[in-house]
């Protein structure tokens, strides 16, 4: 029998990571470690977007400040040609 390993990330949980392992349980650290950096940058951006938009329902910030943060590598590419945002193709794939 074959043993394996497999990580999460501490601000996921496990309990939150057993429930959604496709997307929650990962096979290398580093894997668990991008998810556990992707996921501190979207509670800083929530953070930045209460203090920003008070008003802002906080399921709303949170789901905003999510997917901001899984889409920061489009977001950067976006600062230099800001129509990647409304191109169609690009923001479906992404």
């Amino acid at each position: 029998m074959a043993v394996q390993s497999l990580f999460y990330s501490d601000r996921d949980g496990l309990e939150m990571a057993l429930k959604t392992p496709d997307s929650m349980l990962f096979t290398t650290k580093a894997d668990a470690d991008a998810r556990d950096k992707m996921l501190e940058l979207s509670e800083n951006i929530q953070l930045w977007l209460e203090k920003k938009i008070p008003t802002m329902p906080e399921e709303f910030t949170e789901q905003c400040a999510l997917l901001i943060a899984e889409n920061k590598d489009l977001f950067q590419r976006a600062l230099k040609k800001p129509e990647l945002l409304s191109d169609t193709e690009t923001t479906s794939s992404d």
